[in-house]
């Protein structure tokens, strides 16, 4: 890109090192070991569930003793947490493989505890009707469709959608109009989707060719990767304008230093609390803590403006500020049934698409990518090209 048609402001000189240090307290460490040992006893308490579940409405008593299924049971229970402690310390080819198992598993087993509940309400609502069924093919009709809606999740998370949409902003400089911006959130670099899937993305934005293109937040899962590699196939992305890249809540887990330092090996600009001025159209790119870098930024309201945030909360600060359009992911829009619903209940209309926030608009993604089971279900990945009218 030509830097004729760019203006850089830096908002702040955030103190990353002071807070990776302040994350890293003892405090701080009982607190996630908590929620860790919290995590495994729930899925300790829904494993078993699900096991009597389907013990109850097979016609053969359970055996005495302890049987493979209940020892399969048992380890499958205890994977996910397991894996995931590995995945945060090594990277190999095995830890990656256990992770994948553990992960997605994880994914089917979200339908199995659905299935299994699902059970019993049926079995006691048709004995309250007085109806005569057999309970081992409500079971088992439940688990196999449980099966299949993890099977579907697979596949449909592999398929990543292009969403388009136009978007008319105010005092929009003459030149911006008809370009296009393409938009990637969430794609979780990691122990699921390494540096293949990010070539997947490149040549698609490569067909597409956007003319700038935003990545906003959580290019990587969080987990040990070689982070140069992974992120590698970006050097191959070209838009005239440019591809920025602000950082997620995966990033900022402690000091994202090494993820910003292989980012911008790639050639993409990083936001790091800072304004550029791109041919006219202000575009800012913040951490979670923006509130005084907003204010601070002296965002022209007679131009039109674009704020990366990852999130799309404190949405009353951006409008304040005076920006024209927020681009935000972090949602997943749940990613998988049950949990569209409970995401729908914190973000509410936000969680996903375009929406508007008094005089702001607002477009949050679904992602590319997934974080923890690699499924999708009520949910489907993309790359949004934004078209300025």
């Amino acid at each position: 890109m030509t830097t004729q048609y760019l203006e850089q402001q830096r908002l702040t000189t955030p103190a990353r090192e002071t807070e990776a240090q302040s994350q890293s307290t003892p405090h701080v460490r009982g607190r996630i070991a908590s929620f860790v040992v919290t995590v495994q006893l729930i899925l300790l308490v829904a494993h078993w569930f699900v096991y009597q579940t389907w013990m109850s409405f097979r016609p053969d008593p359970d055996p005495p003793g302890a049987t493979a299924l209940q020892l399969s049971m048992f380890v499958l229970s205890l994977a996910f947490v397991g894996a995931s402690l590995l995945a945060f310390r090594y990277s190999n080819a095995l830890v990656r493989l256990l992770y994948r198992i553990a992960a997605t598993w994880l994914g089917f087993f979200n339908f199995f505890f659905l299935a299994a509940a699902t059970s019993w309400v049926l079995y006691f609502g048709f004995r309250m009707l007085g109806v005569a069924v057999n309970r081992q093919v409500i079971a088992e009709s439940i688990f196999a469709l449980a099966a299949l809606m993890g099977l579907y999740g697979v596949i449909n998370a592999r398929w990543l959608r292009i969403h388009r949409i136009t978007v008319k902003l105010p005092n929009l400089p003459a030149t911006w109009h008809g370009r296009v911006a393409a938009l990637v959130s969430d794609v979780h670099l990691g122990h699921v989707n390494g540096s293949p899937f990010m070539r997947r993305i490149v040549k698609k934005l490569t067909g597409l060719q956007p003319d700038i293109v935003f990545l906003a937040g959580d290019l990587y899962d969080g987990n040990k990767v070689n982070v140069e590699e992974v992120v590698s196939p970006l050097k191959k992305l070209f838009a005239k304008f440019g591809a920025y890249f602000v950082t997620g809540n995966h990033e900022e887990f402690a000091s994202p230093t090494q993820y910003l330092d292989a980012i911008r090996g790639t050639g993409v600009g990083v936001l790091d609390n800072e304004k550029l001025v791109i041919d006219g159209l202000q575009i800012i790119g913040v951490t979670a803590r923006f509130r005084s870098i907003l204010e601070r930024a002296e965002i022209d309201r007679n131009q039109s403006s674009i704020l990366l945030s990852h999130s799309p909360r404190a949405l009353s600060i951006a409008e304040d500020a005076g920006i024209s359009l927020q681009l935000s992911g972090h949602t997943h829009r749940g990613q998988i049934f049950p949990f569209t619903w409970f995401t729908k209940r914190i973000f509410g209309e936000y969680t996903y698409g375009l929406k508007r926030f008094g005089e702001l608009m607002v477009y949050t993604s679904s992602g590319a990518g997934t974080w923890g089971p690699p499924l999708r279900v009520g949910t489907q990945p993309e790359i949004v090209l934004i078209q300025f009218a």
